[in-house]
Formats: structure tokens, C-alpha cells, sequence
């Protein structure tokens, strides 16, 4: 799934921080020399997890086998059937029409693309119709997959791990988004290439939360830093040391998952972020959102307001699965484009497997939605 150039990493162990349950300590080598990058992307994706440029006299990833691709291909047609099962229809019938797209502006509204997508993608589709000079309504179904695909190729990203040691990596998102599930599934990747990662159980006031992060941390064999009822801000502080200390390569802070309609609680989020700051310069370096797809246009609320409130510059869309909304991601795109910058979407789930949280590409969301 992801593609690593390893580093020159340094296995030091600070006496002062607190180790995860079952992670082994290990003693500093006096030199680890520079090794080859791990094959663990397959070839019909870019990585969504790019590291350091590699040195020189690295070698380039050898290809994957592209199955693991195809199958998530097949999850996510299947994941995306009710969004897109409404506007397959559409093009059924043997005319373009008034009638078509009437029905095509109902079927985009109730996958919650929103008015302002579904007038953009209508426009475009239109001009696309007649500058193909196109007069089959399948013809009509693949410029519109063109059109959403052009849409939403600015949410594609790379999330680059390596440029800092350690990257650190803020996530954010209300509960019941899949947040710490979500850090899991990526500790993991990362974790099976070669990254040394540090967990940060900073989500103090949900019910078991930290408990969650702790399983995942010894299911993954990574170190963590927790407290119980412990402040979030604190716990991250604590963390970004000692991950600087142990010579981490990613430190990943699992925050409080939070409303944005409550302001002081939100308030707090800005604190975790201003202490990070304060823990090592520049950071965090990437402050992500995991939204949940099944929400429509809810999670379009949630990214507007957490962007407002942290500067957002990545997005995880999660429980894509079985909803009948996907179309939000189009609403998503159309704000980023707005945006003084654009947000990309990183990465996108489909189920509960470690596999099932893969990169997102446009074309690929595209065919599938109206396969």
C-alpha cells in the first residue's frame, strides 16, 4: 500500500519516557548505515506515504503484485453501490434531455454532493456533452466520470513522512469517526515499513479511548505515551520528547475527538496544537481529519470548521462502505478548490480490514461510483 525510502534512524532509548506494554526497548547502534527501500507499494498506485528523498546510492522499489489493488478496487465499487447505484440509473434511457439531467441534478443531490458540486458538475458535464457532440446517454455517463474525475483530482496528496525526524502527526475528528481505528490500520503501515512510531493516547476524555490506543499500540509492537485522565495537551508535549529522544520517525498524537459546534472544546484542540509547537519547531507537521462518510454533508461541516480551527492539511474519509452519501467528497472538493489551498484526502476505507483504508485517486473513486 505504501512506499518508504528508509532512513538512517537511530534506535536510542530515553530512561525518562514511558514505554508502551510489550514494545522491547533496544540500545543505540554506534552507526546503521543506510538501507534500501522496503517494496511494499503495489505498481498500480502512487504511494500516499512518502518518505525523505532517497540518497543516491539507493535502489528504486521493485514492483508489487497489482491483485491487492484490484481487490480493493472491487471493495470499493461494492462500498460506493448505493451512492452511485441512483445515478448509474439515469443513463439507462436513450435520450439526453431536459429529463436526463433533471434526474442526474436529483440523483447528485441525494448522494449529497450538495448544490453547489451538483451545479458545477452539471455545467461541466454539459459543456463536455457538447463539445463531444454526444448523442448516446452512455457516451454521457463517461463525461461525467471525466467531469467528477477533474473535480476531484486536486484531493489527491502524498503524506510525506521523513522530511522531519520525527514527522509529527496531529489527527483530529469527532467520535465515532473511526479516529483511533484509523491511527491503527496507519501505525500499522507504517510500522511493516520500517518507520519507528510513537503513540500519543491523547483522546483523555473518551470513554476507553486510551484503552483502544493501547491495543493498538501492542498489536502494532509500538511504544506509547498515555496517562490516564491525564491533559491532552500535556500528553502530547510528553510525547513529541520523548519521541525526539528515542529517535522516532513518527510521532502520531490521537487527539480528543471533538464537536465543532462546541467552541471551548474545540478551543482545546488549538492548545494541543500551540503545545506541539512549543515540543519541537514546526510542528505538527500534518494535521489530519478523519471524517465519516456515512454523514454527507455533515462531515463538509466538520471540515470547514476544524479547518478554521487547526489549518487543516489532510483528510481520512472513513465508512465509505454501504453509504448512500459518497457524493460528499465532491462537495469536499469543490470547497478545497475554494480553499486558499487545496486539502487533500489521503486516504479512504471501506471496511475494518488493515486493507481496507487505502490511497484515494480520483479515476479509481470515478469508476467506481458509476460502475
Amino acid at each position: 500500500m505504501f512506499s518508504f525510502i528508509k532512513k538512517k534512524l537511530g534506535w536510542g532509548q530515553d530512561s525518562t519516557s514511558t514505554p508502551a506494554p510489550s514494545a522491547p526497548a533496544a540500545e543505540a547502534p554506534a552507526a546503521v548505515p543506510t538501507v534500501a527501500p522496503s517494496p511494499v507499494a503495489t505498481s498500480a498506485a502512487p504511494s500516499a506515504v512518502a518518505a525523505a528523498p532517497a540518497p543516491a546510492s539507493a535502489t528504486a522499489p521493485a514492483p508489487a503484485d497489482a491483485a491487492p489493488r484490484r481487490s480493493w478496487l472491487d471493495k470499493l465499487r461494492a462500498g460506493l453501490r448505493k451512492t452511485g447505484s441512483s445515478i448509474a440509473q439515469v443513463f439507462t434511457g436513450t435520450q439526453i434531455d431536459d429529463a436526463l439531467y433533471e434526474e442526474l441534478e436529483e440523483a447528485l443531490l441525494m448522494a449529497d454532493a450538495g448544490p453547489s458540486a451538483t451545479e458545477h458538475l452539471l455545467q461541466d458535464l454539459k459543456r463536455r456533452v457538447k463539445e463531444a457532440k454526444a448523442t448516446d446517454p452512455a457516451q454521457v455517463k463517461g463525461l461525467l466520470m471525466d467531469a467528477i474525475t477533474e473535480l476531484l483530482q486536486p484531493l489527491e496528496g502524498s503524506l510525506q513522512v521523513g522530511a522531519q525526524t520525527p514527522t509529527v502527526i496531529m489527527v483530529a475528528g469527532v467520535n465515532g469517526a473511526g479516529k483511533t481505528t484509523t491511527i491503527g490500520k496507519l501505525t500499522r503501515h507504517l510500522s511493516d515499513a520500517n518507520q519507528r512510531v510513537l503513540l500519543a493516547a491523547a483522546d483523555t476524555f473518551r470513554a476507553a479511548a486510551r484503552e483502544q490506543l493501547l491495543v493498538w499500540a501492542d498489536r502494532n509492537q509500538v511504544e506509547i505515551v498515555s496517562q490516564e485522565g491525564g491533559d491532552p495537551a500535556a500528553v502530547t508535549f510528553d510525547a513529541v520528547q520523548a519521541g525526539k529522544a528515542r529517535h522516532c520517525d513518527v510521532v502520531i498524537a490521537d487527539t480528543a475527538g471533538r464537536l465543532a459546534t462546541q467552541l471551548h472544546l474545540m478551543d482545546e484542540l488549538r492548545k494541543v496544537k500551540r503545545v506541539i509547537g512549543k515540543a519541537m519547531d514546526s510542528a505538527p507537521h500534518e494535521v489530519l481529519l478523519v471524517v465519516d462518510g456515512n454523514t454527507g454533508q455533515n462531515a463538509l461541516s466538520q471540515v470547514k470548521a476544524f479547518d478554521e480551527a487547526l489549518g487543516l492539511t489532510g483528510l481520512i474519509v472513513t465508512k465509505l462502505d454501504g453509504t448512500a452519501k459518497g457524493g460528499v467528497l465532491a462537495a469536499i472538493a469543490l470547497w478545497s478548490r475554494q480553499r486558499h489551498a487545496p486539502v487533500p484526502v489521503y486516504f479512504i476505507g471501506v471496511g475494518e480490514k488493515l486493507e481496507d483504508l487505502q490511497t484515494f485517486q480520483a479515476r479509481e473513486f470515478a469508476q467506481a461510483l458509476l460502475s
